[in-house]
């Protein structure tokens, strides 16, 4: 082994709507956790890779987590959150600017006593009053719940370059577990779901929160174009006909918008078809779960 190589895991976990996924995008250059300004938008634990030098560090990317809903796809995403918590070398805990109270308290004292735990303090760019930042940081630091503190906003990238640097510092020493090059263990066929699932989500999602998952059946490249059949599922027909929505109009603007990002992405041209399914009750049936993409051994 290179004992000049560091290389370890780190999760980035915290409540729902706290700017994680748009963090990691951030970090890694690229985008490959999807975004949105509804809550509950990454349902997935998935690792995004950040080789710097002699540095690599392997991010987990996790759902938020949230309280008060029952439904199998809410208490399966909380379950992977909690999880990600163990067995990684350092804990980003990401908060909605200076949103604090007991319950992530409660999260942080569950993570392992030998875990790095750094809170990130995100979205400072939008802080009514910036003078209530070092008091809060002061209280915390109080409390000494955890190793580090630092202020950033991950959409303005202020304070991101430290984060790092600060991670870096606290990486173990030990070999590579990835190719340089590589940024992230998901496919390209789950991305394309994941961005399918985001136009569906930033167009309706005041009218249809969260009742829309997303499968490719079809992904089959060829020299100079891709072919993509994906279907949005739905549990009612009513959030069938919102999905399509007049004439079509809805399901044409959502696929024009995927098969642009998807060319972007795949760097091809892209032939996408779509379409909308019902399948009742699928956010609260367990056993339909893994049908839809969700391991449910996470």
């Amino acid at each position: 082994m290179n004992i000049s190589t560091k290389s370890g895991y780190v999760s980035i976990v915290g409540k729902t709507n706290a700017g994680k996924s748009t963090l990691l995008n951030n970090i890694l250059g690229q985008k490959i956790a999807i975004t949105s300004r509804k809550p509950q938008t990454t349902r997935h634990r998935f690792l995004g890779i950040k080789t710097i030098n002699q540095c690599q560090i392997v991010f987990v990317d996790t759902p938020g987590f949230h309280t008060g809903q029952k439904r199998a796809l809410n208490l399966h995403m909380n379950k992977i959150a909690v999880n990600s918590m163990k067995g990684v070398d350092i804990v980003l805990y990401v908060l909605d600017g200076l949103k604090w109270n007991d319950e992530d308290r409660a999260k942080v004292e569950s993570i392992p006593a030998d875990t790095i735990k750094i809170l990130i303090i995100n979205k400072i760019d939008k802080l009514n009053d910036k003078n209530m930042l070092l008091p809060f940081i002061e209280e915390l630091n109080r409390q000494n719940s955890f190793d580090s503190i630092v202020p950033i906003s991950a959409l303005k990238n202020l304070g991101v370059d430290d984060l790092l640097c600060l991670i870096e510092e606290n990486l173990p020493e030990g070999e590579h577990l990835y190719p340089k090059n590589q940024i992230t263990n998901i496919s390209e066929k789950f991305l394309a779901s994941e961005i399918i699932r985001e136009k569906c989500i930033n167009r309706i999602g005041d009218e249809l929160p969260y009742r829309i998952s997303v499968t490719i059946e079809n992904f089959n490249e060829l020299e100079n174009i891709t072919h993509i059949n994906s279907v949005i599922y739905v549990e009612k027909e009513s959030q069938k006909g919102m999905l399509i929505g007049q004439s079509g109009s809805m399901l044409k603007s959502i696929g024009t918008s995927s098969r642009k990002e998807l060319e972007n992405l795949l760097d091809t041209k892209v032939m996408l078809k779509t379409w909308v399914k019902v399948k009742k009750g699928w956010s609260d049936n367990e056993a339909l779960l893994p049908s839809l993409g969700y391991d449910l051994d996470k």
